[in-house]
């Protein structure tokens, strides 16, 4: 192989130039202008996402890096959403407990981007693997960053914890598969699948693994311990990026490396679908911390990026992306009203501290319910788009008992996010939060979130693109 070819992984590359970049400044910047890692960081990145914006295809090490036009628009996509993430982390970063740790958050949440790339361009089971662990690993320090308060060092352990688990499980069906085929290279498996019990195994395994990061029942148990002890900022963060990597990931290996055992899988991924989506919508409506109340929206919701990666077909892949571009800007509006709130009132994360918010914070409520109503399915939102396509790519497959029951756990789900919404527009409180205003760098993200919430259901253009981009994943 000709070296010089590794320059044409430029979006890894470019990755890695902002993560080392933002490394000695946090190195070598005096105290006094420590600060300025922040729009460093958030500059460094923007410029990696304007820069690599043409998605194209590049094969390497004999097909063990494989990033398809579509890997690279969600690479992008995931650049994107962590720019969201930095610029909600601002007023966070600025705290006294953790303003000396700023340059520790960028380097550990850039170093788990680096791992989602190598996820999702992944060729070869041991790169998927060691993507998955890089992504991780760091994942798991920035969980327990705020290990001196509250219970951020609980959920960084019992993340660890899992993670350790599930890269076991992992690894056991990985074996598995080498040792019934003789290859780890996507390419070269299909050949060798005759769904022999040994095969069927290594695929419980590897999706049993691959389901804890998607926090899919029954391996969801650490979701709502982690997302609630975890910084907010890093609960956006885990909800929305590292579950589109993974959702990604799960649906090219499914489709491309195990497809000759599509009726095993379908079955399991059914029957899987149905548990998430229910389970995760009962348990919501139970909730009344908002970052556990997310946290079980965030399973129901796995399960229906799940029925895209059921279809198995482009028309799958594309619903699967778009939903995930949608679920992003959603998710990181709520999350980013959360944290804004959280900071200006030292804590508040229950529902009913809520209670009346439209009074003090008109604009933050309405940016709220913009969201929820997206992560509903409320028409004319961008939310209700997405699991329209979702949907119909499951529906065109055949998998009408799935999307029925999908389609009945809607309507659970806006009930529990309509909870959210009476309790700032409707329950009265004597002494609402009181009214605050958020720094520029909020503002812009929440913005950036409400024209994408609006924007994306309306711009029928950018599934259009993503059709064409999914001929080939």
């Amino acid at each position: 192989m000709d070296y010089i070819s590794i320059l044409s992984m430029h979006q890894e590359l470019g990755l890695i130039a902002v993560f080392l970049l933002v490394f000695l400044a946090d190195l070598f910047l005096p105290e006094r202008s420590r600060p300025l890692i922040r729009p460093i960081a958030t500059l460094l990145l923007v410029v990696q996402l304007v820069g690599n914006i043409i998605p194209d295809e590049v094969i390497l090490f004999g097909g063990m890096y494989h990033s398809t036009p579509m890997a690279s628009v969600m690479k992008n996509i995931l650049t994107l959403g962590t720019i969201l993430v930095f610029m909600q982390s601002n007023d966070w970063l600025k705290r006294e407990d953790t303003r000396h740790k700023t340059g520790e958050f960028y380097i550990l949440t850039l170093s788990t981007l680096i791992g989602m790339f190598f996820m999702v361009s992944a060729g070869h089971f041991l790169l998927f693997f060691l993507g998955l662990e890089l992504a991780s690993v760091p994942m798991a320090c920035l969980i327990a960053f705020d290990k001196y308060k509250g219970h951020s060092a609980e959920a960084g352990a019992k993340f660890i914890l899992s993670a350790l688990f599930s890269s076991g499980l992992m690894l056991y069906g990985i074996s598995m598969i080498y040792g019934t085929i003789g290859t780890l290279y996507f390419q070269d498996i299909p050949a060798g699948l005759n769904g022999n019990a040994l095969q069927i195994l290594a695929l419980v395994f590897f999706f049993s693994g691959l389901a804890f990061k998607l926090s899919l029942v029954p391996f969801h148990l650490w979701t709502a311990d982690a997302y609630q002890g975890a910084p907010t900022n890093v609960t956006a963060y885990l909800s929305v990026i590292s579950k589109g990597a993974a959702a990604f990931a799960a649906m090219v290996i499914l489709v491309r490396v195990f497809g000759p055992m599509s009726s095993e899988w379908s079955q399991m991924l059914s029957i899987v679908i149905v548990a998430t989506i229910t389970i995760g919508n009962l348990f919501a409506i139970r909730q009344t911390q908002l970052k556990r109340f997310m946290a079980f929206s965030s399973i129901s919701q796995a399960g229906y990026i799940l029925l895209a990666v059921l279809a198995g077909t482009p028309q799958g892949m594309a619903s699967l992306v778009y939903y995930m571009v949608v679920y992003i800007v959603a998710n990181l509006a709520v999350f980013g009203v959360i944290a804004s709130v959280e900071h200006h009132t030292h804590g508040k994360l229950e529902r009913a501290d809520y209670n009346g918010l439209y009074q003090t914070n008109p604009k933050l409520a309405m940016v709220m319910t913009l969201a929820l109503f997206s992560l509903a399915g409320i028409p004319p939102f961008a939310g209700f788009f997405s699991k329209f396509f979702v949907f119909a790519a499951a529906f065109n497959s055949s998998y009408y008992l799935v999307v029925f029951i999908a389609l009945v756990n809607t309507v659970i789900s806006l009930y529990y996010y309509l909870l959210i919404i009476k309790a700032m527009f409707i329950t009265p409180n004597e002494q609402p939060i009181p009214t605050f205003n958020s720094d520029n760098a909020m503002r812009a993200c929440l913005m950036i979130c409400v024209a994408g919430i609006i924007l994306l259901g309306i711009v029928s253009n950018v599934y259009s693109v993503l059709s064409d981009t999914a001929v080939k994943f």
